[in-house]
């Protein structure tokens, strides 16, 4: 079984928004969290913390580093660090 490299240039990064609705994006590296007002990914260029509301994530392409978000976006912050996803305990995921 072939191991799949994925093609993400680590310098490199795509940020286009078209009138507040629709955000592309390219040199996601993983999506830390989302929900309907707030997206937070890992670039290679650091943390992406996107507010707004209704937010959607109207593509996703690991495989490239591809993300297209709808919805009305109301501000996009880069932070230098990586965001680490939390995990949760089995106990605490069934009391959800």
């Amino acid at each position: 079984m072939e191991k799949k490299e994925i093609k993400i240039d680590e310098k490199k990064s795509t940020l286009s928004l078209e009138s507040r609705k629709k955000l592309i994006l390219n040199g996601v590296i993983e999506v830390v969290s989302f929900n309907e007002e707030q997206i937070v990914l890992n670039t290679n260029l650091g943390a992406l913390n996107i507010k707004g509301v209704g937010l959607k994530m109207n593509k996703l392409d690991v495989q490239n580093g591809d993300v297209i978000i709808i919805g009305t976006i109301n501000s996009c912050t880069y932070t230098n660090n990586e965001i680490k996803k939390q995990k949760q305990s089995l106990i605490s995921k069934l009391f959800k």
